[in-house]
């Protein structure tokens, strides 16, 4: 090794003790160069991976976007499930005949969903007789809850439809339907199952269970750092709640002028982890709720304590938990963490979210984010994910 290049490293390793020991603000860094990085890999291949649906509740009500699980099983097991024909449409992208579909003339109120995984595809407010000999719709009950991939075969190209939860073959789109959207959802019965209006709680989804919460403490890819690893919590995404404008931005955001709050919106099994333990690790780990308008060196409203309410429930839940731990006398100064309506949330610019997660040596990370982790790890290691 030359003699630059090891000035260099002893350079860079000086910086980062010095900004470890020192009370950094995030603010420190110049945003437009702090960009996550990406995976080279697709996040719908990596294990565990979930995708945003709309999906029914127990009341028979679309509820949604929620996370839901992608549904990956062998040919053995789908086999087992479907029957020869569902099959071979289904997985094998095969093509049922024109104007034999069982579901072709059915004219009842209701939903189709797919037969494999039974995620909600399209409602027979958007189905229409194309003439072509298969069951059409003019769009899908919700674009997310399907899948666009482009097909080549036969010598032609094509889009075909996908279920985005299962990847089961569906059919093809075509620009040649009706008013509004112009589009043509060219669908095979045997991929889909239908349910009648009065019928719609059959299809309850688990993932209409999950529920959220918009917490907010400082820095929030610090936040959300803590919250990912732990078991039952679905999805936290970063963004901005609490301020006086209906758009928020990082930069409009970080002048404190709009009164938003960097905030992140857990979405969690209450059948898994309770509201109260969110709350425990918010308070104890996450943030300092002492601290008025700021988390350490990140001063300004946009970094304060806040918890912003979905509802009464949510609200006296928080209360109640915040006397509670006023009276253990267990920080030495008032929590300072206020209670405020949600109204609105804001998704965070694409490099802000899993921050931490990409980006596991970039300073400010090392020196404010990861500590937290780490007590995390320590202290609450029997409620995280393997």
């Amino acid at each position: 090794m030359n003699i630059s290049r090891i000035i260099t490293v002893l350079a860079a390793l000086a910086l980062a003790v010095y900004l470890t020991q020192a009370g950094i603000s995030r603010g420190w860094f110049n945003s437009g160069e702090a960009h996550a990085q990406e995976s080279n890999m697709s996040e719908n291949d990596k294990p565990g991976a979930t995708i945003p649906v709309h999906v029914f509740n127990k009341a028979g009500k679309l509820v949604g976007p929620v996370k839901s699980a992608k549904v990956v099983k062998t040919d053995e097991q789908w086999k087992e499930q479907l029957t020869p024909e569902q099959y071979r449409v289904l997985r094998k992208e095969g093509t049922e005949k024109p104007f034999c579909g069982t579901l072709l003339d059915n004219k009842k109120q209701g939903v189709y969903a797919c037969a494999a995984c039974g995620l909600p595809l399209y409602t027979s407010d958007s189905k229409f007789n194309s003439g072509t000999g298969w069951p059409s719709f003019f769009q899908p009950i919700s674009p997310g809850n399907i899948a666009e991939q482009r097909d080549e075969s036969y010598g032609q190209v094509r889009t075909e439809i996908e279920c985005a939860r299962c990847n089961g073959h569906l059919g093809h789109v075509f620009n040649d339907g009706p008013a509004p959207t112009g589009m043509r959802h060219c669908l095979n019965s045997e991929s889909l199952t239908f349910t009648d209006n009065d019928k719609l709680a059959d299809l309850a989804d688990p993932a209409s269970e999950h529920a959220t919460v918009v917490l907010a403490g400082g820095c929030f890819w610090c936040t959300e750092a803590v919250f990912e690893p732990v078991e039952g919590v679905v999805d936290v995404v970063s963004g901005y709640s609490g301020g006086v404008e209906d758009s928020a931005r990082y930069d409009a955001v970080s002048s404190g002028q709009t009164k938003h709050a960097e905030a992140i919106q857990i979405t969690y099994n209450p059948n898994i982890i309770s509201y109260d333990k969110l709350l425990e690790l918010f308070f104890h780990v996450a943030h300092d709720p002492t601290q008025l308008n700021r988390q350490g060196n990140d001063v300004g409203t946009q970094y304060r304590s806040a918890i912003f309410y979905a509802d009464d429930e949510q609200k006296q839940a928080t209360q109640a938990y915040i006397k509670q731990l006023d009276a253990s006398g267990e920080f030495d100064k008032p929590i300072a963490t206020t209670l405020e309506p949600l109204t609105k949330f804001f998704i965070a610019e694409k490099d802000h979210q899993d921050f931490v997660r990409l980006n596991p040596n970039q300073p400010y990370v090392r020196a404010v984010a990861l500590p937290k982790v780490k007590k995390l790890k320590k202290q609450y290691r029997e409620i995280l994910k393997d």
